[in-house]
């Protein structure tokens, strides 16, 4: 974990063209008072003159149920999920109206975008919201992005909308992740316990110790330190470099993007993958798990081959052709998840066997892979 910024990594930062920028409630709504106008209208005009400068622009929001609880004269967050659809119907009014204003005054227009988990784990409808989300930045339009959390219901819900901006990050191929925070960066110890804790400024997003250190969320948001750190494991999958920035430090974003040593910058260890993989890394719910031998696993992880019906030792749930399932070796430990292309039930059938005998098994041929490497991403 390096602990000093290198100028190097920071001029990436100025080179950005794509950026995606995430704020989360605590920041939005000033701990729970009120959706804070003036640091919206602050944040607008530092997007304004990225924008000016030939940045394009994606926003994260969150803040609606906070915005929601906020007008309902709530100081708890509640847990029952009917009322925190309430709070986001309330608050998702006035959030996105407090955006559009703040852009209006620099002849900037905005979009609200809402989206669920199933908007980007269905390949169709993924492809059709990076269709309307590029169509729009071509317009020189700010997508404003929130969870749609209204109809949402936990089963399908992103989690936290740190993990929802590195899903955007990943679907627009951004350069740049920028989570704003109520904290300067990322530290080596809670600063809010240990007053001698040290700003990380630069380490690997997939540096275990930065996991290590990470923390919990507060009472109005349900991210963290810990949900940044796998936001940013997650947006360097495609390339991207995250940025944990304090939304409270003047001109915070435009600071960053000129390269000057803000925040704590998260780096991706590896070249972006294909536009179908990070498809893929991104989706969070699988349908069913495959178990592998020990040959199966080396053929995916160490030769990037295709995964054959006879490396499969066991089939667990239910899931139909197309589907995503995970792949574990026989230790129960995660290989990676790709699109299979037999259902549960052949899948069962054909597990054990050599591809030359699907079509008397099954007295049909899909495809002699389960599934093919370019549906398949380790993890």
């Amino acid at each position: 974990m390096n602990m000093t910024s290198s100028s190097h990594h920071r001029q990436r930062l100025q080179q950005t063209r794509r950026l995606v920028v995430k704020i989360g409630s605590a920041l939005l709504t000033n701990d729970g008072e009120a959706l804070d106008v003036a640091r919206i209208q602050g944040w607008a005009t530092q997007m304004a003159a990225l924008m000016k400068a030939g940045v394009e622009v994606v926003l994260v929001s969150s803040g609606s149920v906070a915005a929601g609880m906020a007008q309902l004269g709530w100081r708890q967050r509640p847990s029952d999920v009917h009322e925190l659809q309430a709070a986001a119907a309330v608050g998702q009014m006035e959030l996105v109206q407090t955006w559009e204003h703040a852009f209006q005054q620099h002849g900037i227009r905005t979009a609200q975008i809402l989206l669920t988990h199933d908007d980007l784990s269905n390949r169709k409808r993924y492809l059709n919201a990076r269709s309307a989300l590029r169509t729009l930045l071509d317009l020189r339009v700010v997508p404003v992005i929130n969870e749609n959390d209204t109809v949402v219901t936990d089963e399908i819900r992103f989690g936290d909308n740190d993990t929802l901006g590195a899903l955007a990050a990943n679907l627009l191929e951004a350069d740049t992740l920028i989570l704003l925070t109520d904290q300067l960066g990322l530290f080596d110890a809670d600063p809010r316990h240990h007053p001698d804790a040290q700003l990380i400024e630069e380490a690997l997003a997939e540096d275990p110790k930065i996991r290590a250190v990470a923390g919990g969320g507060g009472v109005l948001g349900r991210g963290g330190m810990a949900t940044k750190v796998r936001a940013a494991r997650l947006a360097a999958r495609s390339g991207a470099a995250t940025l944990v920035l304090g939304g409270r430090e003047d001109e915070a974003l435009t600071r960053a993007l000129a390269g000057e040593p803000v925040g704590t910058l998260l780096l991706p260890e590896h070249e972006p993958i294909t536009a179908r993989k990070r498809w893929l890394a991104g989706h969070l719910q699988v349908k069913g798990t495959l178990v592998l031998d020990a040959g199966a696993v080396r053929a995916l992880r160490d030769a990037g081959k295709s995964l054959l019906p006879v490396g499969v030792k066991r089939v667990e749930g239910d899931f139909r052709r197309g589907e995503l399932v995970q792949c574990l070796d026989e230790s129960g430990e995660r290989i990676g998840k790709g699109l299979c292309n037999y259902d549960a039930e052949d899948t069962r059938q054909l597990m054990g066997h050599p591809s030359h005998q699907i079509e008397a098994l099954l007295g049909y041929v899909e495809s002699p892979e389960l599934i093919h490497r370019d549906n398949f991403v380790l993890i």
